[in-house]
């Protein structure tokens, strides 16, 4: 009997076009000197993404492949099936309808666990097909208010403090003090936060989580083990723990469950001691790629043509946490190629990108942007990134790498897109190199978004209305809505959030008036006179869709 040839994923991904010969040849031998699994040398390549690779392989199958953030999920269905099973096989349960149970499946060709799981729960069990990043990240946020490390920490502070009472040292092996501070951090993890703060008072050591933008209330420990539980995060984050009076900075990698999770430590000294802030750099939780931004149409395709351009400066505006990173690096990674160099200097790197060469600004030993755009200039790029434009010397040498060839991102802190080009010239820029460089300026906020378990219709708060400048007639059509409030959300209405954007191109009329220096309200009335839209417009656009509300909306506008 013949044998069946069987196609290598390579041959699938290349006949589906989402691989080209070259960029397969470039990948397999990434992966013959790393020795990592192809699909991920092509995800860390920037050459496709786990869901396009997934896509293919589950047509393959002849399986269907599923959004899990465009879904709501049955947490009826979740239930039937134990959580740590589901983590096991990286599967979970979507929808569950008379003896049907739908189970989304990283791996769909997985027969044994498929008639498992239909012996556990009775049900004809209905495959479907996620990547296995979106199930893992489903399952951390279901189950995040059951997790272990929440029920844990009560019992743990009680043992911490009887160990402190004993004379148990924090570094004796498994000890309570090491499992405490686990799960403090292991906690805002799971429950999606962007920093976990570690704050003393005068008689309690307070634990609170930035999660949506806001910070949310954690464990409050007692005041005597502020000192063992700052000096192991230090010791993780290999800090000078003998030094408790100048701030300090360090970096560690946390496991939580399956993830390595980045944390960048900073402490700083207070009144009542040292403030801990742990910034949470998840690279799996990164949507990197532009067509992940949730950019409108008409600011998408102008955005993705000028930054394929060969010279000139973009910047991208707004304020601290507001996305610029994951912006920048979006157009990075649609802009790496094999014949492409790409240098950044950035305080500090975030995330770390194939192929792109990144440089961290160290102030403190002379590496400043100044000095590394000065060098960087001698390194024959192609493509710059200046994480953020603070003074004229980093301004004028923008402008200079731009006049001379090359292709410059940056970012600058103005409310507005428009509010870049004064802030620049103020700097000290000549009104004519700004004229003659600047290709556009993307100005970015984010605002949360209604969650999807529990969303339902709302009417408009009258006071809102009427800060924003409208009627109830002016939402005529609008589809407005409002969560009610759930433990997937924590009773908040909002899950997750997006960014909105606001895009203004250097046009013929604009760049004359940029060199003859008129100022940002004048440029911005030009700017709409041709069609730009605001933060305010998109954000409102948004609202009448039934992704964000009017509260989030005043965000935008304030």
């Amino acid at each position: 009997m013949a044998k069946v040839k069987t196609k290598r994923m390579g041959e699938i991904l290349v006949e589906a076009g989402t691989v080209s010969d070259d960029q397969l040849q470039l990948a397999l031998g990434e992966q013959k000197q790393t020795g990592e699994k192809l699909g991920m040398v092509l995800q860390r390549l920037g050459i496709c993404t786990e869901r396009e690779i997934s896509q293919v392989l589950a047509g393959q199958a002849g399986v269907e492949t599923i959004d899990l953030s465009q879904i709501n999920i049955d947490r009826h269905a979740m239930d039937l099936i134990d959580s740590a099973f589901c983590e096991q096989r990286s599967l979970v349960a979507v929808a569950h309808q008379g003896s049907t149970l739908r189970v989304a499946m990283a791996n769909p060709m997985d027969l044994e666990t498929i008639d498992q799981i239909g012996r556990m729960t009775g049900n004809y069990i209905e495959v479907v097909h996620a990547p296995e990043s979106e199930i893992l990240d489903v399952l951390v946020r279901v189950f995040g208010n059951q997790n272990e490390a929440m029920s844990a920490i009560p019992a743990l502070i009680e043992q911490a403090q009887s160990a402190l009472a004993s004379g148990v040292q924090l570094g004796e092996e498994d000890s309570p003090f090491i499992r405490l501070v686990n799960a403090l951090i292991g906690l805002g993890i799971s429950e999606g936060a962007t920093d976990i703060h570690i704050e003393p008072e005068e008689k309690v050591l307070r634990c609170r989580y930035r999660i949506d933008g806001h910070l949310v209330q954690g464990a409050v420990l007692p005041g005597e083990l502020q000192g063992i539980v700052i000096t192991r995060v230090k010791i993780l984050a290999e800090m000078n723990i003998s030094e408790s009076r100048v701030p300090q900075d360090g970096r560690m990698v946390f496991e939580a469950g399956r993830k390595h999770v980045d944390l960048r430590v900073s402490s700083f000294p207070t009144v009542h001691g040292e403030t801990i802030v742990c910034r949470v750099l998840d690279k799996e939780s990164l949507q990197v790629g532009l067509e992940k931004l949730g950019m409108p149409g008409v600011i998408y395709e102008p955005f993705r043509r000028d930054i394929t351009r060969p010279n000139g400066i973009i910047l991208v505006t707004g304020p601290t946490g507001s996305g610029k990173t994951t912006t920048l690096y979006s157009a990075l990674t649609y802009l790496n190629r094999p014949d492409t160099k790409i240098i950044t200097l950035e305080d500090p790197v975030e995330y770390e990108l194939p192929v792109i060469n990144q440089a961290q600004i160290n102030v403190s030993k002379g590496f400043t942007f100044a000095k590394g755009l000065r060098a960087i200039l001698r390194q024959d790029p192609d493509i710059l990134l200046v994480g953020e434009i603070r003074d004229v010397e980093t301004a004028q040498l923008a402008i200079r790498a731009a006049l001379t060839g090359h292709l410059v991102f940056s970012t600058l802190h103005t409310n507005s897109a428009a509010g870049a080009i004064p802030r620049l010239l103020d700097m000290g820029i000549e009104p004519f190199l700004l004229s003659a460089t600047l290709v556009s300026v993307l100005a970015q906020r984010l605002v949360r978004c209604i969650c999807k378990e529990c969303a339902g219709p709302a009417e408009p708060d009258p006071a809102e209305l009427e800060l924003l400048g409208l009627s109830t007639a002016d939402l005529a059509g609008a589809d407005l809505r409002a969560g009610k409030g759930c433990p997937l959300c924590r009773q908040t209405g909002y899950r997750g959030r997006m960014a909105v954007f606001e895009y203004l191109r250097v046009t013929g009329d604009i760049r004359r008036m940029i060199a003859e220096g008129r100022d940002a309200a004048e440029i911005e009335r030009t700017a709409r006179s041709t069609g730009q839209t605001t933060l305010c417009d998109d954000a409102m656009l948004r609202m009448r869709a039934g992704l964000t509300t009017t509260s989030e909306v005043l965000k935008v506008v304030s």
